[in-house]
């Protein structure tokens, strides 16, 4: 199904009915997980709402795509992460973690643009799927220890190393919580500094 991309600036709404059914306000068609799966892909903005309570519905309609994409053998996240991440709901750092989960993944983003665009200049295209997917294995692992090296992910897995980092103080916790966080907050964005810059 064809779907309108919308301009700069705009946002498709998507209505989803009791029925189950979504419904693309901007095309005037219904439309499948899996067409909003392509609008996203293909960098098309878009927000669902509820057509009868007009509640906000983008968050779980996202997590319903990534449960089709993993089910249907698309599987990207590890198993390993995923236990990390249910483990972190309910817990003092889940205010934390999606900013640190978007910044790690804007890095990556942008690491991969830099990349393509470095192989077009030197090749005048686009590199071979075999080159790009080391390259993206590569990114994926120092994603990896990236996440290792911030203490909240190892607290989940008891004995578990952290890289790189000073043993745990045993000293009573710090008296300001959130300037632990922000102090943990910028060591994280310093590791993924220098490690963007040594891949």
């Amino acid at each position: 199904m064809a779907d309108k991309k919308a301009g700069a600036g705009d946002t498709v709404v998507i209505k989803k009915y009791a029925n189950r059914r979504l419904y693309n306000t901007a095309t005037s068609a219904y439309v499948t997980l899996e067409d909003l799966a392509r609008m996203v892909r293909e960098g098309t903005d878009f927000v669902v709402f509820d057509a009868k309570t007009n509640d906000d519905l983008t968050r779980q309609i996202l997590t319903q795509i990534i449960f089709e994409e993993e089910s249907r053998g698309e599987a990207l996240l590890p198993v390993q992460f995923l236990r990390q991440l249910i483990g972190f709901y309910g817990g003092q750092m889940q205010g934390v973690l999606p900013s640190y989960l978007e910044m790690s993944l804007d890095s990556f983003s942008r690491q991969q643009e830099q990349m393509r665009g470095q192989f077009s200049k030197a090749f005048g295209a686009a590199p071979g799927a075999g080159i790009l997917d080391e390259a993206v294995k590569r990114n994926m692992a120092l994603f990896t220890d990236a996440m290792k090296i911030w203490p909240g992910f190892n607290a989940l897995t008891p004995g578990a190393p952290t890289p790189g980092a000073a043993p745990a103080p045993t000293s009573a916790p710090a008296a300001d919580p959130l300037a632990e966080m922000r102090r943990q907050m910028d060591e994280m964005r310093n590791q993924l500094d220098k490690l963007s810059k040594g891949s």
